[in-house]
């Protein structure tokens, strides 16, 4: 019976050390670091760098097509003003990608009612042959019907497909939207069709304005003619279609591409205190698409993270870790500088405290989710609860994505979060001629930079880390 007590009294106070050990695991935030990051939040809503970056870079700059003169002079602008920041290192890295051109664009209904149509061609579509590519449209409701349509009846003709996306804070439509652009040309070609066109994947019915986009051609010798057509002219075509007449269409795309191009990631970093090999992750994407000046998409982006960091920078004491902004290269046409970034770093991936990119305009942040080890979960309530007052929600059933290039990374096994922006608005300008700085509202903006510079300040200094390891959130899937 005593032998039995002992082993009991043996074991209870093994449970109470492993407890004891596992508590002492938790990640916290120290109380004095929670009080800085609440001066630091309260005077980024009230500061105006990020929007004097984004309104330099768009102004001075304007738009940055991947691979284009003005992507170099976009690097070039960035790394000028990132030293000008007083950043503490400031450095490219290679980005290697294939360089689309776009030269012009023209398209018209032949018959049965002749008639121009507004449109842009996507990224990675093929040129139309010299004097253009005439032929018969077929139509089609959706993806899905795309996909179930006999092979015979779309070779050799246009295809459009038609999708409807509305305006929704999260804008969760897009995913239809762009899979109907991305996919859909994929799979017209696959079927032997002459050309593909859709609906812009944008949700102002009323701005004949149309929406590019990438497709999902690689390889130039598989892909077609792609272009979309602005709301208004979508609609027209499809009131002509549904008149039940043939309807002969001409394109006219001079585009393609061209080789090889060298882009680059720049990178600027204020470097830790105790920890400075130990990293918060914050982004955006320095290319846009050449129709608008790149403000939303995503220039609001990049200068949200700046802002962010140079305030951080700019606190009596440097943080005890590294806060490292990144400009992404090319992530309009494939990820390539999230992917390249992904590659090159995934073996220090354990040295990622934690990350996140900005990109989805400048509306003010309402919500953020985590994807962190469990031991973490106090800490990023700690720092939900210093957001809170400023109108972002934490929500606890949704995984942390850490934004479109820097997925790249969480799928290496960086603890991510994803800090969702009100966008409302943002799918009647994405990607067309509206892109322009009027469209950014620079309280909306400060909001962004406060949620930033908040959230990576408290990060950098947590006593212990979120998780990141090689594979360790392998369960949310890669974010493309």
């Amino acid at each position: 019976m005593r032998h039995t007590f002992r082993l009991h009294a043996l074991a209870a106070c093994v449970a109470f050390a492993f407890s004891a050990h596992a508590a002492a695991k938790d990640t916290v935030i120290p109380a004095k670091a929670v009080a800085a990051a609440t001066e630091l939040r309260d005077r980024a809503m009230n500061d105006n760098t990020g929007y004097d970056f984004v309104a330099g870079l768009t102004t001075e700059v304007g738009p940055r097509l991947a691979g284009s003169p003005a992507d170099k002079r976009g690097v070039e602008w960035t790394v000028a003003k990132f030293k000008a920041m007083g950043f503490d290192k400031v450095y490219t890295e290679k980005v290697s990608y294939p360089l689309w051109e776009r030269h012009s664009e023209h398209a018209q209904v032949v018959a049965p009612y002749p008639q121009p149509l507004t449109l842009t061609a996507l990224g990675y579509s093929a040129g139309t042959p010299k004097g253009g590519l005439t032929a018969e449209v077929v139509a089609f409701d959706d993806l899905a019907a795309l996909k179930a349509a006999d092979p015979a009846t779309v070779k050799g003709k246009i295809v459009y497909v038609s999708t409807h996306m509305t305006q929704q804070k999260d804008g969760h439509d897009y995913g239809m939207g762009s899979a109907t652009r991305t996919g859909g040309a994929v799979i017209a070609a696959k079927m032997g069709a002459a050309a593909y066109l859709l609906r812009s994947a944008g949700t102002d019915p009323h701005s004949r304005t149309p929406h590019t986009g990438v497709t999902g051609f690689r390889d130039p010798k598989e892909a077609i003619p792609a272009a979309a057509l602005s709301l208004p002219d979508a609609d027209q075509l499809e009131r002509i279609v549904k008149q039940g007449k043939p309807v002969t269409l001409k394109l006219d795309l001079d585009v393609g591409f061209n080789g090889t191009y060298e882009g680059s990631n720049v990178i600027a970093e204020v470097t830790g205190r105790k920890h400075p090999d130990e990293v918060v992750a914050i982004g955006g994407h320095l290319d846009s698409w050449d129709l608008g000046t790149g403000a939303i998409d995503d220039g609001a982006g990049v200068a949200i993270a700046a802002a962010a960091a140079k305030l951080i920078k700019d606190m009596p004491q440097r943080p005890d870790r590294t806060i490292r902004v990144i400009a992404f290269a090319n992530e309009e046409m494939g990820l390539w500088g999230g992917r390249a970034y992904a590659e090159a770093h995934a073996k220090d991936v354990s040295k990622f405290q934690l990350g996140t990119e900005s990109d989805f305009g400048s509306g003010r942040v309402w919500r953020m989710s985590a994807s962190v080890k469990p031991e973490a979960r106090n800490a990023i309530a700690q720092i939900a609860k210093v957001l809170e007052p400023i109108g972002v929600a934490y929500d606890t059933t949704k995984p942390g994505g850490g934004g479109s290039d820097l997925s790249q990374m969480h799928a290496k096994g960086m603890a991510a979060l994803s800090l969702t922006q009100d966008g409302t608005t943002y799918f009647d300008y994405h990607h067309n001629a509206n892109d322009t700085l009027d469209k950014i509202d620079p309280k909306d903006l400060a909001q962004n930079v406060a949620v930033y510079a908040a959230f990576a300040y408290m990060a950098a200094q947590a006593d212990g880390n979120f998780g990141s390891a090689p594979g360790a959130f392998a369960k949310d899937g890669a974010h493309d």
